[in-house]
Formats: structure tokens, sequence, C-alpha cells
């Protein structure tokens, strides 16, 4: 468990770094950039809640039939 913990981790901090760094070397502009940040900021969110519905659903399907009597 901690094996994945420390490689999430350093995703995560990767992921920041590059992000960082790639906004420092963009030629766009500031107003452009922002814009094309929220819009990526907002197309994540709507997957990530996408697929968190899809995986609760899933999850209560399957809870639902543990729960039927044998």
């Amino acid at each position: 468990m901690k094996r994945v913990t420390n490689f999430l981790i350093g995703f995560f901090f990767g992921a920041l770094l590059g992000g960082m760094i790639t906004l420092l070397l963009t030629p766009s502009s500031g107003d452009e950039l922002r814009t094309q940040l929220q819009a990526r900021a907002q197309s994540i969110q709507d997957e990530v809640k996408t697929a968190a519905a899809a995986r609760r659903a899933e999850l209560e399907e399957q809870l639902s039939t543990l729960r039927k009597p044998a």
C-alpha cells in the first residue's frame, strides 16, 4: 500500500510540475490561457463526475445482488 501511495504522490507532483513548466513556456496570452485552462478544468470535472456516477451505479448493483437472499 505504501508503494502505491508513494507512486500517486510522485505522479501528482510530477503532473503539477509539468503543468507549471508548460504554463511558463506557452506562447498564449494570459487571457487565452486562462480561458483554455478553465475549459479544460470543466471538461475534466465533467469526466470525473460521469465516471463516479457510473462506478456508483455499478457498486449499487453489486450491493443489491449481494443483499438478495441465496
